[in-house]
C-alpha cells in the first residue's frame, strides 16, 4: 500500500514556509526577524510560540554582523554545538562543558557543570555569539558576570527549558539586556531548549547566505 506524501525535501521546505505565513501572525516582527521567527515555528510545529519570541536591541544585524567576523559560537551544552548547520557557518563552535577541571569545579562549588564552564568563556565573549539552550543556571551566570564587567557579547541567544530557573532567567535577560544594551533572542516562559537555541541561529546563517522564506 502506497502513501500520496512529498518526496522532494525542497518541495517539503517551501511548502512548509508557506504554511507558517498563513498560520502565523508576523506582524510585531521586522521582515529581518521574519526568518528567525519563522524557523522557531518550523522547528516546534506550533505558530502559538510566536508569542513568546522575544528580541532584544539589534539582535538579528548583530548577529549577521558577528556571523561575516566569524564570531566564535560558545554553547552550552553538546547538543547545541552538534546541532549547527556547519555548511553556513565560518565560525568556530566552542563546548567547555567537558573540558578538564569543570566537573571536578562544579563538584567543590555545589554548582552545576554549565556554571563551572562559563569561566572558559572568558577569554572568547567579546564580540561572541552566545548560543544556550538547555540551562538556566548557564545563562543566570552570564548575566552575573556581565553585570560584573565581562566582555560583551555581539549576540545572546538563550532559550533554556525547564520548570525551575527557565522562565525567570529569560525574564532576567531582557531585563540585562535593556541595561546593559545588549542584543538577544530569547523566548519567554518555560518551553525552549536546544533544537529551538539552534534554530534561531541557523536561521541567521541561512539569511545571511541569501536563502530566504
Amino acid at each position: 500500500m502506497g502513501f500520496d506524501y512529498i518526496h522532494d525535501p525542497l518541495a517539503i521546505e517551501r511548502r512548509s514556509f508557506e504554511m507558517i505565513r498563513e498560520l502565523t501572525d508576523l506582524s510585531r516582527f521586522s521582515t529581518e526577524q521574519h526568518q528567525v521567527a519563522m524557523r522557531l515555528v518550523h522547528t516546534c510545529g506550533d505558530p502559538a510560540i510566536v508569542e513568546q519570541i522575544q528580541f532584544c536591541g539589534n539582535a538579528v544585524q548583530a548577529g549577521l554582523a558577528a556571523l561575516d567576523a566569524r564570531a566564535p559560537l560558545l554553547c552550552d551544552v553538546e547538543m547545541v554545538r552538534h546541532g549547527l548547520t556547519r555548511r553556513y557557518l565560518d565560525s568556530e563552535a566552542h563546548c567547555f562543558l567537558h573540558a578538564d577541571g569543570v566537573p571536578e569545579r562544579a563538584r567543590a562549588t555545589g554548582e552545576t557543570r554549565t556554571m563551572a564552564a562559563l569561566d572558559a568563556w572568558r577569554p572568547l565573549l567579546a564580540g561572541s555569539i552566545v548560543l544556550i539552550g538547555n540551562a538556566p543556571t548557564a545563562l543566570f551566570r552570564l548575566l552575573e558576570m556581565l553585570q560584573a564587567g565581562a566582555e560583551k557579547p555581539a549576540l545572546i541567544i538563550a532559550m533554556p527549558v525547564g520548570f525551575v530557573g527557565a522562565a525567570e532567567s529569560k525574564d532576567a535577560l531582557i531585563d540585562v539586556a535593556a541595561a546593559l544594551d545588549l542584543n538577544a533572542i530569547t523566548l519567554r516562559g518555560r518551553a525552549g531548549g536546544s533544537a529551538l537555541t539552534v534554530s534561531a541561529l541557523n536561521a541567521l546563517a541561512r539569511q545571511r547566505q541569501g536563502e530566504l522564506y
